[in-house]
Order: structure tokens, then sequence, then C-alpha cells
């Protein structure tokens, strides 16, 4: 029987996310076996220091993209988040099945909605750009570093740590963790990060029998809005260093929007901007939309906070 492995993390989220691709290969080909490769990434031996000062979003694919390379894994599944923009020379990305809820979830014990929570109540969140986006609607609340694994970040929660926290919603769709989901933001109220809820499938470029073997798994609409938010990510070259959000959808017009935006980390300059445009030119509009907020005082921004890391 042939076989097939998938590389990936060992957090629970990552195991569900490659059980899940294992699941969906070894029922569309019956006579292909799949195993597991399980690989401790950077990211998850540091959890004590915020992301942003660690080196961002790299930590978590790195050795992951090494198994690729020396041929120990035949594939990786990474959550699109986490992927940086440009990949080691030999590999891509060549699927992105459909994708789970793009947007943040508000999980507490007592209170229903940020806007419940009161004067000076403790708020959990790890990203920079969710803190920057809350502190627009909640200036008085106090929003602390929140790491770890979702099963963590939750325990932290019931634990009376945090009056609050924020999760990608997908992820608790995806282990069913939903008993404290209070509420979940739209794009209008907190602009979602880019890619979140997508999956990423890495091969070897050259690869061509496990491309052809995974190629059922790629969904249209998914790569089109991942073209977009990446190509604005790469133009802004961020990382987890800067508060950027990303979110491109479909209109019921056939037509794409895509919305950016970024700000300074004390949050008091905030630049949004947006473009709609046809599927075809999908890395077109996130450039452009990048382009905006650049030419509009994103480069000042940047400049001033890569200064400071």
């Amino acid at each position: 029987m042939e076989k097939v492995v998938i590389a990936t993390r060992g957090s629970k989220l990552a195991l569900w996310q490659a059980n899940y691709i294992k699941d969906r290969i070894q029922s569309h080909h019956k006579k292909i076996e799949v195993e597991l490769k399980i690989i401790k990434t950077q990211g998850d031996i540091i959890l004590d220091v915020p992301l942003a000062k660690i080196g961002g979003k790299g930590l978590f694919v790195k050795e992951i993209e090494n198994a690729l390379l020396e041929k120990e894994a035949d594939l990786a599944v990474h959550s699109m988040k986490d992927v940086p923009v440009d990949l080691p020379e030999g590999l891509e990305i060549f699927a992105n099945p459909v994708r789970e809820s793009p947007f943040d979830a508000f999980l507490s014990l007592r209170y229903n909605s940020i806007l419940d929570l009161p004067k000076g109540a403790i708020l959990g969140t790890s990203s920079l750009r969710r803190k920057v986006q809350i502190q627009k609607i909640r200036p008085d609340i106090k929003i602390v570093d929140l790491r770890g694994n979702v099963d963590t970040r939750i325990r932290k929660l019931k634990d009376g740590e945090f009056d609050a926290i924020i999760l990608a919603k997908a992820g608790l769709n995806r282990l069913g963790l939903l008993d404290y989901v209070r509420y979940i933001f739209n794009e209008k109220e907190l602009i979602p990060a880019v890619c979140q809820g997508s999956l990423g499938i890495e091969v070897r470029k050259d690869d061509f029998r496990i491309k052809e073997m995974i190629s059922f798994l790629k969904h249209h609409e998914t790569e089109i809005v991942t073209k977009a938010e990446r190509s604005f990510l790469k133009r802004l070259e961020g990382g987890c260093q800067a508060p950027i959000g990303g979110f491109c959808t479909f209109l019921n017009n056939g037509q794409i929007k895509m919305v950016g935006f970024l700000a300074s980390l004390d949050g008091s300059k905030y630049l949004i901007y947006d473009k709609i445009g046809i599927p075809n030119e999908a890395e077109y509009i996130g450039y452009e939309v990048a382009e905006q907020i650049l030419n509009n005082g994103g480069k000042k921004i940047l400049e001033d906070i890569y200064a400071r890391t």
C-alpha cells in the first residue's frame, strides 16, 4: 500500500487539522495509507514571550518545512495565518481547502460582549492586531498577553485570570470548544488576521505525485481570497511585529472586496482602506490596498515599529 506522510505540529488544533486532511485523502484514495509525523517547532517551545518579540509566524513552520525539504514528509498542513509570505526555495502552498470562519470570538464566563465588560476588566490576547482594534472599542479595559494552545487559554479564563479572552472562531469550531463563546465579531468590528480560518497544504514544488493526489482538496473561492490577503501582507512586509489585519470576501455580484488596516503600536495612528474588483485580479487588489496604506502614512508607521523591535 502506498504511504503518505503529513508533517504537523503536536497541538490539539494542529492534529485536528492534519487528521482532517488525512481522512480526506484516505476517503478519496482507498489504497493510500496516511501517517502523521509530529514535529515540535520553536513557536511551541517558547511560550512565555510575545510572538512579536521572538520572530513571529515563521517560528511555527520552519522545522516542518525542513522535514519537507529533507523528504522526511510528503506534505504539511498549516494554519495559513502562521505561514510567512516568503517560502523556502523548492516549497509551495499547493492547496487551500474550504475556509472555516475567519472571524474572532469573544469568550467569557460572565459577560456577553466586549461592551458588557466593566471598566478595568482584564482581557487576554497575544495579538497586536486584536489589541489595537479592541482599544478603539474599549480604551478603559486592560489588555494582557495570553499565550499557549487553545486549551491553555480557555483554562486561564476558567481559572479567573481573565474576565474575557479573544480567540479565532475557526479553531474553536474545529475543536468543539464553544462553551464560553459569547459573541462573534464581524469584519467591521474586528478585521481578522490575514488568512485566519484557512488551511494551507505545503508540498515540494517538484513532487507531482503528491500534487495530483491532493488536487481534489483545492477550493476555488478560498484560494482567491487567500491570494488577495497574502498579496496585501507581502506588500506591507508585515509580520507579528505590527498590528495588521486583512480580509477578502466574495460579494453577491461575484466581485471580491479586500479590506486592510495597519496601526501604530499604541493605536494612535490607524489606517484602513478597501478595494473591490474581479477575482482574477485578487493579487493586484490585495497589493493595491497595501499601497494605499503605505502611501498614506503606513511607511512611517512601519519604520517606527521596526526601529523599536
